[in-house]
């Protein structure tokens, strides 16, 4: 290894692998590092579309972002996107190559792994630092076989390791422990010292842990995080645990209501409204019921014709119907979108049996899944005010009608989506649109929003960047984080 490299491994998911990455990412940035963020492996719905026209996970997008970067493929090598309990698609330098299951994935390892160090090595020749996500845990013993996400990957390249485990879930030392036991000799010594998630309190009270967990196994602490009120940085996959709004809503605050699907894929899509002051989202989970909203959203999906005949289970197809009679708007996004019509049809089996599926006959318009995906960054103007917009899209179908030739936004490649002749339901391909200022706020007028207010999403994302960089300055051991990377402190 010639570059400097430095492995983030978590002792659970969640444990903040992501956020530490991003933190150290800026933390480099902003001292004229030319950074890049890697993860070899990533399994996650919530994907973007790279500088290349291919597909990441959201997560490294991100932190591309954090380093001042555009994110590339060779970021994130290896992208599954599960599309049922047992099965999923699996994206290799940005573009999908097969459906497997867990065994098959586990014999294509191999494979995988020289897209892995192709992609590792490309970046080393191109940047003067690289920091590395691992993937849940280093001590899952069933996926140590030909592992390419955590110490397969250390070991390969021979980089060091930093593990960070999350004191808010508690038995954080037990974390740390027992994932060392777990692991061989080798992978032991190249965990160069442990970082402390999530802490609140005095940190006096955990000084004697902190010292026991140094004596005992002869690595320091590289510091210890605070629990960050009010942080935002985008998830990697999982949905709000509590499927409440993140937002602080107003009396009036405009009332919106997401299905959370089964296969719900780029839920950050919402991450602008639930941080909206005058916006109250809420997911709705299985058995949960569909109550009085200003504008229904059928997001993304992984399973379109799956998720959908889940929704007719739950009842929420006719919640839907009674919303829209009461005047209530409601969006569709990408797969969303392509519920609204009167069927969807996915011949190849691409996203489970092959087969046809009627859609909810909201929009003139049907959708064929084909092997192709569509990958692009986009820009443009909405139809309803030409207001600016910018997004990406990801998916599969594509979909005919006299629908679309009432368009939702009129994009550099051509129209997108559909608005009905009520002006009622729009739908449109587009990720990422409310992350827009002006279209957002357009959007939420359109939506039943009076006197919405504009939000620069792009600013909350540099604040919490440089909150986490000054984090890392102020609350760990940068001597011998500029040792492990090489750097004068």
């Amino acid at each position: 290894m010639t570059t400097p490299t430095l492995m983030v491994q978590g002792t659970t998911s969640d444990a903040g692998k992501s956020l530490l990455v991003t933190a150290l990412c800026r933390w480099l940035a902003r001292q004229q590092v030319n950074v890049a963020p890697f993860k070899p492996q990533n399994m996650a719905l919530n994907s973007a579309v790279s500088v290349d026209g291919g597909e990441v996970g959201r997560a490294q997008a991100v932190q591309a972002r954090a380093c001042y970067q555009e994110p590339h493929t060779d970021m994130n090598p290896v992208l599954i996107k599960p599309n049922s309990d047992i099965g999923a698609q699996i994206i290799i330098h940005g573009h999908a190559v097969s459906t497997m299951d867990a065994r098959d994935f586990h014999d294509y390892k191999r494979v995988a792994q020289k897209a892995v160090l192709e992609s590792y090595h490309r970046l080393a020749a191109n940047y003067d630092a690289i920091v590395v996500e691992g993937a849940g845990s280093p001590a899952e013993i069933n996926l140590r076989d030909n592992d390419i996400a955590n110490m397969g990957f250390a070991e390969a390249v021979d980089c060091p390791v930093i593990l960070i485990a999350d004191i808010n879930r508690g038995g954080v030392f037990a974390h740390l422990v027992g994932t060392l036991e777990l692991i061989s000799d080798s992978e032991r010594a190249r965990i160069k010292g442990f970082v402390i998630n999530q802490f609140r309190g005095d940190i006096s009270l955990l000084q004697p842990g902190l010292d026991w967990l140094e004596e005992y196994t002869g690595k320091p602490v590289l510091g210890v995080l605070p629990y960050f009120n009010g942080l935002h940085l985008e998830a990697e996959d999982a949905l709000p645990r509590d499927f409440a709004t993140a937002s602080n809503p107003q009396q009036q605050a405009l009332r919106v209501i997401i299905p959370a699907l089964p296969r719900i894929s780029n839920h950050t899509d919402f991450d602008p409204l639930r941080l909206h002051p005058q916006v109250e989202v809420q997911f709705i989970g299985p058995g949960g019921t569909i109550g009085s909203a200003d504008l229904i959203i059928l997001p993304g999906s992984k399973s379109v014709r799956a998720d959908l005949a889940w929704l007719r289970q739950q009842g929420w197809d006719t919640a839907i119907q009674r919303h829209l009679r009461y005047g209530g708007k409601l969006m569709g996004i990408c797969g969303g979108f392509q519920m609204l019509g009167n069927h969807i049809h996915d011949p190849l089996g691409l996203e489970g049996d092959a087969g046809s599926s009627e859609g909810l006959g909201l929009l003139e318009m049907e959708t064929t899944l084909e092997a192709e995906k569509k990958l692009r960054n986009v820009d443009g103007r909405l139809v309803m005010n030409d207001a600016a917009i910018t997004g990406y899209e990801i998916h599969a179908g594509v979909t005919s009608g006299a629908a679309l030739q009432r368009p939702a936004m009129n994009l550099s490649h051509g129209p997108d989506g559909a608005i009905s002749d009520d002006g009622l339901i729009l739908g449109t391909y587009l990720h990422g649109l409310f992350e827009s200022t002006d279209a957002c706020t357009a959007l939420l007028t359109w939506a039943g929003l009076s006197q919405a207010q504009p939000q620069d999403y792009a600013a909350l994302h540099e604040a919490t960047f440089n909150r986490l960089a000054d984090a890392v300055s102020q609350h760990l051991d940068i001597a011998r984080l500029s040792n492990l990377l090489g750097l004068k402190p």
